[in-house]
């Protein structure tokens, strides 16, 4: 399951891409480093919650 969700969310980047450039409007993301480092912030963010949560249910 995980890898189809992965591909269907690079064709949906895709296909908007397309879209966005064929309409001549700006991309709707930040500029890419920017971007990037949302996504690890989110990522990171799960992550700590999911090691906390952990920790404190089993004390």
């Amino acid at each position: 399951m995980y890898w189809y969700d992965v591909f269907l969310g690079t064709v949906s980047g895709f296909v908007i891409g397309v879209l966005f450039t064929w309409l001549r409007l700006p991309i709707p993301a930040p500029p890419a480093l920017a971007g990037l480092m949302a996504l690890v912030g989110v990522f990171l963010g799960r992550y700590f919650y999911l090691e906390v949560a952990a920790v404190l249910g089993r004390l």
